[in-house]
């Protein structure tokens, strides 16, 4: 889990510090899963899903999921919410997408 967590986190240009504000978890939770010393939950599992656009089997297997009766908006991307949510607007600071986030996670968890 934790090398698919890299990849994804590299790939869109994230720091660990971005998604421990967005999430919630803490830093020292993520090292316990770098170093193995602990295995992620599930509800912490579907917040870094949920924060990339993913989906958990993805976050923990690294392959892309057969199941295609997941519902749409699982599959989208935290860029595409963002857009959705700021209606375009390119102009956020770091800190600004970091709560917008916080809000999309907790919106899409109240569901």
């Amino acid at each position: 889990m934790y090398e698919t967590y890299c990849k994804l986190r590299d790939q869109k240009g994230y720091k660990d510090a971005d998604i421990v504000k967005a999430t919630g978890i803490t830093k020292s939770t993520f090292s316990d899963w770098k170093s193995g010393r602990s295995a992620p939950k599930n509800d912490k599992l579907q917040k870094i899903a949920d924060f990339f656009g993913v989906t958990v089997d993805y976050l923990t297997t690294g392959k892309e999921s057969d199941d295609k009766t997941i519902e749409d908006d699982t599959l989208m991307s935290y860029e595409k919410l963002l857009k959705i949510y700021t209606r375009g607007k390119n102009n956020l600071t770091s800190e600004e997408k970091i709560r917008l986030a916080q809000i999309i996670l907790a919106d899409r968890n109240d569901k």
